[in-house]
C-alpha cells in the first residue's frame, strides 16, 4: 500500500489559519477530502495521513471526523496541548479512536529556540508511549540542536521529522544543517519526511536538481528504512502540482536503485504510525 504522510484538510478560516498570509493566496479556502482523492487516484496512492495545522483540538476532532468518513485517510497527527497538566486525559481522549496516530507542535513559530526542552513540554512528551502516538518535530535548521537533545531524552518515544527540517533550498547545502541531520539519524527512534521542499524555495521558483544533494544527505544518514514520502498537499500548490512533488521523488529513486520504493512509499509510514493496514 502506498501512504502519503504528510498532508493536510481545513476548512478555511483566516484567523484561524493566520499563518496562511497575503502571498500564499492559491491555498486561501477550503482543502476537503473530496479535493485529494482524485489526486491521490490519479498519483498511485492509496492513502494518507492528515496533519495538523492549527493549534486546536477542535481541528483535531475535525480531521478524526473526516477520517472516519473517508477510509482512505488512515491515520491523523493532531494537536494537544503537551504543556498542560491534564495532557494525560486528553490523549486518552483522542487515543480512544484508534485513528489518533501521533501529536505535532508547531514549534517552529515558538520564539524560545529551546522549547522542546522545557520541563512542561517534555512532560508531555512523556506521556506519547503509554498511549503508542508519534510525534512529529516541526522546526527549522536553527532548532535542530533542540531536536536532538529531545530525542536523546525520550530513547523509546517514536519521533518523525516533518519537511527535513526545512533546509534553505535555493542557497545551497548548509554544512550546519547536514551535520545536524546526520547527529539526529543516529537515534534510530527518529523518522524524516522527505516533503516541504518545493515550499522552502526563493519565489518558490526551483529546478529538479536542487534537491539532490538535500535528499542525499537524509538518505545517507536515516538509510531508506526511516524516511517517509510527504506530499504537504496543498501547501505545496504554493510551489508545485502533487504530481510534480511525486515526480521529484520518483526520478530520485530512479537512479538509485538501492533505494526501495515500497519502504519510503507506504512501509516505512505504516510503521512509524502503526497504522492498521
Amino acid at each position: 500500500m502506498t501512504i502519503d504522510s504528510h498532508q493536510h484538510f481545513w476548512a478555511y478560516d483566516a484567523e484561524r489559519y493566520s499563518w496562511i498570509n497575503e502571498s500564499m493566496k492559491a491555498i486561501q479556502r477550503d482543502f476537503l477530502p473530496s479535493d485529494l482523492l482524485p489526486i491521490l487516484k490519479k498519483n498511485g496512492i492509496d492513502g494518507c495521513i492528515a496533519v495538523q495545522a492549527d493549534q486546536s483540538e477542535a481541528e483535531t476532532e475535525f480531521l478524526l471526523e473526516l477520517a472516519a468518513k473517508n477510509d482512505f485517510i488512515k491515520g491523523v497527527v493532531g494537536w494537544v496541548d503537551l504543556q498542560k497538566s491534564n495532557v494525560r486525559e486528553r490523549l486518552e481522549h483522542f487515543s480512544s479512536n484508534k485513528l489518533f496516530k501521533g501529536v505535532r507542535h508547531i514549534v517552529q513559530d515558538e520564539p524560545d529556540e529551546y522549547f522542546m526542552l522545557r520541563p512542561d513540554f517534555q512532560r508531555g512528551i512523556a506521556q506519547l508511549s503509554a498511549f503508542d502516538l508519534a510525534y512529529d518535530i516541526l522546526v527549522y535548521q536553527q532548532q535542530l540542536p533542540s531536536a536532538i537533545a529531545l530525542v536523546h531524552n525520550f530513547p523509546a518515544q517514536t519521533f518523525v521529522l516533518d519537511h527535513m527540517a526545512k533546509p534553505r533550498i535555493s542557497k545551497g547545502l548548509d554544512p550546519g544543517w547536514k551535520l545536524n541531520i546526520k547527529e539526529l539519524a543516529k537515534c534510530p527512534n527518529v523518522y524524516c519526511k522527505l516533503s516541504g521542499l518545493v515550499t522552502e524555495t526563493k519565489g518558490f521558483n526551483w529546478e529538479k536538481g536542487d534537491f539532490v544533494p538535500f535528499l542525499d544527505t537524509v538518505l545517507e544518514a536515516f538509510g531508506a528504512d526511516r524516511v517517509l514520502f510527504g506530499s504537504d498537499w496543498p501547501v505545496c500548490l504554493l510551489a508545485a502540482s502533487y504530481g510534480d512533488v511525486k515526480g521529484i521523488l520518483d526520478r530520485y529513486m530512479e537512479q538509485r536503485s538501492w533505494v526501495k520504493k515500497d519502504l519510503i512509499f507506504g512501509k516505512n509510514a505504516i510503521s512509524a504510525y502503526q497504522l492498521a493496514i
